[in-house]
């Protein structure tokens, strides 16, 4: 706004627009051409439309470029440049965080649901800024500036909730980071491993256990799920014995 060109005379109906958190005097060429019926030619705002000011002596010079949806910015590059830096840095960044952060915290018999609901939630509010930006960011309104100073404060607060709210979950097995959100007068008896079966809970015992080996010893072959299988059953065998010995024993 303030790098455009300034006003230096304007028409009654372009001298002012109705403004929330700004006086609405027209001072620069980007408050002429948010008012409707106004252009910027010649440092002035005068009444026209997008085919040209509707007296052309309105101008200081005849020859004097007619404005009428956007004023020049010598900064207007800058726009551009920030707004992929900030593309990429939340690709890399911020943009996966929410998905792993919401397929760790739910108990595994409620995660389907819980992260549909995470899901709809974040594209709900994606649809709100989206259907209220150009309102709050109208000069009637808020205005450019005020917008995005409350996107800042709702982030800020965000980031402070989150600080307090969100524990560290790097490490933790599902159990434990289960364990992180159990409040006071939770049912200790519901756990997310009570939906597997008993074998089901003893072969992801196995996995866990290789999975600590081979991270533990770089040198260690990551085991399939056959050699698993062939594993367990000779552990099996071993803890019963061999069923032919007291036959041999007897002969």
């Amino acid at each position: 706004r303030v790098t455009s060109d300034p006003v230096v005379l304007s028409h009654d109906m372009c001298a002012s627009q109705p403004a929330t958190i700004w006086s609405g005097v027209t001072q620069y060429c980007y408050d002429c051409v948010q008012i409707d019926g106004c252009g910027f030619c010649g440092g002035r705002c005068v009444t026209g439309n997008a085919d040209g000011p509707f007296i052309v002596s309105s101008c200081y010079h005849g020859d004097a470029d007619y404005i009428y949806n956007g004023c020049e910015n010598r900064f207007g590059w800058m726009s551009v440049v920030f707004m992929v830096s900030y593309l990429l840095s939340f690709g890399v960044g911020m943009g996966g965080l929410p998905w792993t952060i919401t397929s760790e915290i739910y108990p595994l018999h409620h995660r389907a649901l819980a992260v549909s609901i995470s899901t709809a939630t974040n594209w709900l509010g994606n649809m709100i800024v989206s259907a209220t930006f150009l309102t709050i960011s109208s000069p009637a309104f808020l205005s450019s500036y005020g917008a995005f100073w409350l996107y800042t404060c709702v982030a800020l607060y965000g980031i402070v909730w989150l600080y307090f709210s969100l524990p560290e979950t790097r490490g933790l097995s599902l159990e434990e980071i289960e364990e992180l959100f159990r409040r006071p007068d939770d049912d200790e008896s519901d756990h997310a491993m009570d939906v597997f079966t008993w074998e089901q809970k003893q072969t992801l015992a196995r996995h866990e256990a290789i999975e600590t080996a081979s991270v533990g010893s770089a040198a260690m072959p990551i085991h399939d799920s056959e050699s698993v299988a062939g594993k367990s059953h000779h552990d099996e065998y071993d803890s019963l014995g061999d069923p032919l010995a007291p036959l041999l024993h007897c002969s």
